[in-house]
């Protein structure tokens, strides 16, 4: 059995996050990732001015992720549409490009990482690994993401009963395209679903979309859904005809929206996903596990493991507003009736909604 004072599962934003501000201190930790190399994650990519505020005390420069910003927010429902300037600038970033520069600012702070690590399972405070090896420590860190782990999953109930699925695909966008994303982020707004699309740092642009379960299976397939939306929404029609005959799509399933820890337990710090899902149209998943990481991490400096469930139950607080705007926003915007409510989104509005779906450090 191995032992370490603080064990840090997954090495994502609040992972590495968690491994910073812990390296900093000097305190012992290790953080443990499945993935051998960094890959390009299906969720996140889009960084709020909140959290851009985040990185800075992580001591990460944004322009190292990406030197362009994002200005605006355009929102699209059948032919409507509605604009308006962001509180402030934001960021979008391949999440291979986020998760390298995060977790290579931990090692250079000293941080512990082994990577190539699969939890099977928690129990008792202790983690039991793919290849049999028990690793126990008096706290835990669970930056596992969207992926549960046996012991601490999420609730089923947490999915609903028309689960979400998220779907992403990649697009080089011809030279006019790509000019006419710069600076800005647009949403498409349809039923039982909602679509992001933005430029990113190595030239793509970075379609994410989250759908429920029935209306994809009406469709058929995701492509299926992407060339009926297309139809339905001219803008979104030509970013759908760049897509390339190759592209993968990828996509989960289950994704539970609006959910909330609201408890918590002895020696465990639950992070980012494993914390709360925010829905994805608020662009805060990213900001909510950055957040998380930082501060469970200054706790435990302060309280040590058994200032955990204290945590736990501060952080639900925390974000029972910013998910609970967003599901709101998020149900008006998967309605039938969207498009008839776009004349009334006025840039005002647009903004207050998106200042009330942020969580600071």
């Amino acid at each position: 059995m191995t032992t370490t004072r603080a064990l840090i599962v997954g090495g994502g934003p609040a992972g590495a996050a968690v491994a910073i501000e812990l390296a900093r201190a000097g305190l012992p930790h290790l953080l443990i990732e499945r993935s051998r190399e960094t890959g390009d994650a299906l969720c996140g990519g889009f960084l709020s001015w909140r959290t851009l505020d985040t990185l800075a005390r992580l001591g990460i420069d944004p322009d190292q992720l990406n030197p362009a910003r994002t200005t605006t927010v355009r929102i699209f429902a059948g032919s409507r549409v509605a604009h308006a300037a962001l509180p402030r600038p934001a960021l979008s970033v391949s999440r291979r490009r986020l998760d390298t520069v995060l977790l290579a600012a931990a090692v250079a702070q000293g941080a512990a990482v082994e990577r190539g690590v699969t939890v099977r399972a928690i129990e008792d405070g202790q983690v039991r690994t793919a290849d049999g090896a028990v690793i126990a420590a008096p706290a835990l860190f669970l930056a596992n993401g969207k992926s549960d782990v046996r012991g601490t999953a999420r609730p089923a109930s947490a999915r609903g009963a028309d689960p979400t699925l998220g779907i992403r695909v990649r697009i080089v966008p011809p030279p006019a395209m790509a000019r006419a994303l710069a600076g800005q982020i647009d949403l498409y707004l349809f039923d039982r679903g909602y679509a992001g699309l933005a430029m990113q740092e190595d030239g793509s642009a970075n379609l994410c979309m989250a759908v429920h379960r029935s209306r994809l299976q009406e469709v058929g397939t995701p492509a299926d859904l992407l060339a009926e939306l297309g139809r339905a929404i001219p803008v979104l029609g030509e970013c759908v005809a760049a897509i390339a005959p190759d592209a993968t799509i990828d996509a989960i399933a289950n994704v539970p929206y609006g959910w909330r820890q609201t408890t918590g337990q002895a020696g465990q710090y639950r992070l980012g996903d494993q914390a709360g899902v925010i829905p994805s149209l608020a662009g805060e998943g990213m900001g909510i596990a950055l957040a998380s990481g930082l501060a469970a991490a200054r706790a435990y400096r302060t309280d040590g493991a058994g200032g955990a469930a204290a945590w736990q139950q501060q952080l639900a607080r925390t974000l029972a507003r910013p998910i609970g705007v967003a599901g709101a926003v998020r149900r008006v915007a998967e309605s039938r009736g969207a498009a008839r409510l776009i004349p009334f989104a006025h840039p005002v509005l647009i903004r207050m909604l998106a200042q009330a779906t942020r969580i600071g450090a």
